[in-house]
């Protein structure tokens, strides 16, 4: 639609403050052009602060969180973000498959002005399932 050429185009991503896509459906205006709003996600090594709107430290005990509604927009380029961790996105909490390979791909997230080390440390990662 845009003419983008593949090899030039990357995903920007974000975090909602929705929890339910049906949220999404009661609001107006968010209905997206480009790009698609993606629910099921867990996190693993951090929390989500919701009213923030940016990772935080893990509770105690609680290894794997829900992660709100993660909205995938393509944009041309590479997007130059500040205060972002590159978080990878694995189809399982083993971080791989039988094969071997596992990662879907990369999500940035904010970090809340922490350093990305802290987040590397801790092995924050992102899973399409949960054991």
């Amino acid at each position: 639609r845009k003419q983008w050429p593949l090899d030039k185009s990357s995903m920007y991503t974000v975090v909602t403050k929705y929890v339910t896509s049906d949220e999404i459906s009661n609001e107006k205006g968010n209905a997206l052009m480009d790009g698609t709003y993606i629910t099921g996600l867990f996190l693993e090594g951090a929390a989500w602060d919701l009213e923030r709107g940016h990772l935080r430290r893990q509770d105690p005990k609680c290894l794997v969180v829900d992660l709100p509604l993660l909205k995938v927009v393509p944009v041309s380029g590479e997007p130059k973000l500040h205060n972002t961790f590159r978080t990878p996105v694995y189809a399982t909490s083993q971080r791989r498959n039988a094969a071997g390979a596992g990662l879907v791909f990369y999500a940035d997230l904010a970090s809340g002005g922490t350093h990305e080390s802290i987040w590397t440390l801790q092995g924050v990662a992102m899973t399409l399932e949960s054991d």
